[in-house]
């Protein structure tokens, strides 16, 4: 990889403690691993006095295989934050995304609490906001799931289930005794401690979202726990207490529409709602978003948000400004490339005013429904766009003037604006649907139109690989294919013929409209994603010949799918049904022919690449083991992994291969890494085999 000369500059923060280190240099090489290990900043939490932020960082490390955390703590007015804590082991949920981090200020500005995951223990820990120390507090023997102080900051309340040992007994025993195998066991992955929970391996069950998994003991009801910080006693709580600990749900009488979305003042019972209107018919869900507001703890009736800035908007969350009459909203703008910005309603009057209008996300993190940090006077946000890595900044609530307060991509962000810029591409399809989409063009060489790889699903803030992460998009770029990421259309269309299809029609005519302007080559695109995006990629793949070749990160619905699922009973028939049509094979044989890729295998005729998960990958075996032995696809099984993968070396060995496949079918290249020999070899032999099929037809 050629560069230009660079050097590391130190940055140093009060007390001669070092923050980070940022590379400074000369348009770098955008390679998969610097978008792996790019650092994220999420749950940013004003003081009560305002003056300062605290907020997390983490990133992946590829030599330990595993992800750095630490909190920081910054004063509005500073140069650079203070390193306060180490935040352990990132807490994840069981799709594999890493879980938002809940920090809580003590009334006195001068400490922060947070739950962190060290040495296999889940504590609350408490640091100093001078950077002092960091000490754990809870000291339990089970982990610790949510946490509560009370208003003066001398109690800390938590919750615990089971402790660890009895959750080590409990998987001893059934490896002792055998698994019973009944609704609750995830079959079709490895049964004792195959799946990361709370950053060990552990037993799973299902729990009852879906195919969303638990620990064993996930069951054990809460256990409120109360700890004196002054006097340093503890004391359980009894059950008539308990249920005190934790906020009661908040009231919706007078609420219109269904409930989505609460949030309540802390001071006065005062609650805000985003609750779903309109006609859903054929849809998941509503189309629309009410925001209202009870102005008082037990009002008959809400107010609603009437101005023309919040009403047809895609309102995605909502908070109160602090020691204002004010619901601070974040829209999310579909028809922007999901661009969000913030404005301010005031309950009383009903003025909306805009805050701050940014080109990408403007929030607390990576969800794009995650709020910034708020105090009276100032937001705290973390901004991203899809060509620049997140970064920390201030925005004043009465000027909108923002102000960069941590910036640990500034290398990163350099070399994507000077390598592999982004920029927003809106389209309409035949029938006149609008689609947005984050497009990275390939550097031309002669004006010749290039290859085109495209990856469906969701693209919000810094792209790095679409849903997953799996597809190094400017890496892509750099190496000569333009990607375009393109986000569905908003809501979720019951009919799965119907929702396949905008999928297709999205891609389909983003492809006419580019190949049309000479961007680039029709007979060169291919396409990859995971979950819903995998699902549309395996979808285009049998149902048009837009595609060269193609990847998919998980499986789609297939008999061994449904066998599999079926363990879980009604629960999984039941969305079989609403979100497919689908019985089983013999109660609904022609739906299933028109959905599953198993009875299409004849209309295949791009290569695939396979890249699953060990939880996931026998789901898909019925249409994958016969393409693999006609030489149509590759499949490889990352162990221990979840829904989407998270280990750093399995993202980057996906990030690398998946980069290795579109640019041998896209462009005939091959890495000349002795390694990877034995890839090749296959590559060109599922070549020669598709040449010999497509000459036979």
């Amino acid at each position: 990889m050629s560069m230009s000369k660079c050097f590391v500059r130190p940055l140093f923060v009060a007390g001669g403690l070092l923050a980070t280190l940022v590379s400074v240099c000369h348009a770098e090489a955008v390679s998969p691993r610097r978008l792996l290990e790019v650092v994220d900043i999420a749950g940013p939490t004003m003081s009560p006095d305002g003056r300062s932020v605290a907020f997390r960082v983490e990133r992946a490390s590829v030599a330990r295989n595993t992800y750095d955390t630490v909190w920081y703590v910054q004063g509005l007015g500073d140069p650079w934050p203070r390193r306060v804590a180490d935040g352990g082991v990132p807490l994840r949920d069981s799709a594999g995304g890493s879980s938002p981090p809940k920090v809580l200020w003590s009334p006195d500005n001068r400490r922060i609490y947070y739950r962190a995951l060290v040495d296999g223990k889940i504590d609350v820990w408490r640091a100093a906001a001078d950077g002092s120390g960091a000490v754990p507090l809870t000291h339990d023997a089970a982990d610790i799931r949510d946490f509560v102080l009370d208003e003066d900051g001398r109690v800390l309340r938590y919750s615990v289930g089971a402790t660890r040992e009895e959750v080590q007994s409990a998987e001893r025993a059934e490896y002792d005794k055998g698994i019973y195998i009944d609704a609750s066991v995830p079959i079709g992955q490895g049964l004792f401690r195959s799946g990361y929970v709370d950053g060990r391996l552990e037993t799973q069950r299902f729990s009852k979202v879906w195919f969303d998994r638990l620990p064993l003991l996930a069951d054990v009801p809460d256990r409120w726990m109360e700890i004196d910080l002054t006097k340093g006693t503890r004391q359980a709580l009894a059950d008539s207490n308990a249920a005190s600990a934790p906020s009661s749900a908040p009231s919706k009488a007078g609420v219109d529409g269904d409930p989505w979305q609460s949030v309540s003042e802390p001071h006065d019972g005062r609650v805000a709602w985003l609750t779903r209107i309109g006609d859903g018919r054929g849809q998941q869900q509503r189309p629309d978003v009410l925001l209202s507001a009870l102005q008082r703890a037990h009002a008959n009736r809400a107010v609603r948000c009437i101005s023309a800035l919040c009403t047809g908007k895609a309102i995605s969350a909502i908070q109160w400004r602090p020691d204002h009459d004010e619901v601070l909203f974040t829209v999310t703008d579909f028809h922007q490339g999901l661009a969000q910005s913030i404005l301010r309603w005031n309950v009383g009057t009903g003025n909306v005013r805009e805050v701050v209008a940014a080109g990408g996300l403007v929030n607390g993190g990576r969800d794009p429904a995650s709020n910034c940090g708020a105090s009276a006077d100032v937001l705290v946000c973390v901004t991203a766009k899809a060509d620049r890595p997140p970064q920390l900044e201030s925005v004043d609530l009465e000027s909108g003037k923002r102000h960069v307060l941590f910036n640990p991509n500034e290398a990163l962000a350099r070399d994507m604006v000077d390598a592999a810029p982004a920029r927003l591409l809106q389209w309409q399809d035949k029938q006149g649907r609008w689609f947005s989409g984050q497009f990275y063009s390939a550097l031309r060489s002669g004006g010749e139109p290039m290859p085109l790889f495209i990856t469906y699903y969701s693209c919000p803030g810094f792209v790095r690989g679409g849903v997953g992460d799996e597809w190094p998009l400017a890496s892509l770029a750099q190496a000569g294919i333009s990607a375009l990421c393109i986000n569905r259309l908003p809501g979720y269309t019951m009919d799965a013929v119907a929702r396949y299809g905008e999928g297709l029609a999205a891609a389909e005519s983003a492809v006419d409209r580019l190949a049309k302007e000479g961007e680039i080559d029709r007979a060169r695109v291919g396409m990859g994603g995971l979950s819903f995006g995998a699902e549309v990629a395996m979808w285009t793949v049998a149902h048009s010949n837009l595609l060269a070749a193609a990847s998919a990160a998980n499986p789609v619905v297939s008999p061994s799918y449904y066998l599999i699922g079926s363990i879980k009973g009604e629960a999984f028939l039941k969305g079989l049904r609403e979100r497919w049509g689908l019985g089983s094979p013999s109660e609904t044989p022609e739906r299933w022919k028109a959905l599953s890729p198993a009875f299409q295998l004849h209309r295949i005729h791009a290569p695939i690449l396979f890249q699953h998960s060990e939880q996931e990958y026998m789901y898909a075996l019925d249409y994958e083991i016969p393409l693999i032995r006609e030489h149509r696809a590759d499949l490889y099984v990352f162990p221990n992994e979840p829904h989407q993968k998270f280990q750093p070396r399995h993202k980057l060995a996906v990030y690398n291969r998946n980069l290795d496949w579109f640019r041998f079918w896209l462009q005939g290249h091959e890495d000349p890494d002795p390694a990877k020999a034995a890839q090749y070899a296959r590559w060109r032999l599922m070549r020669s085999s598709l040449r010999k099929e497509r000459a036979a037809h």
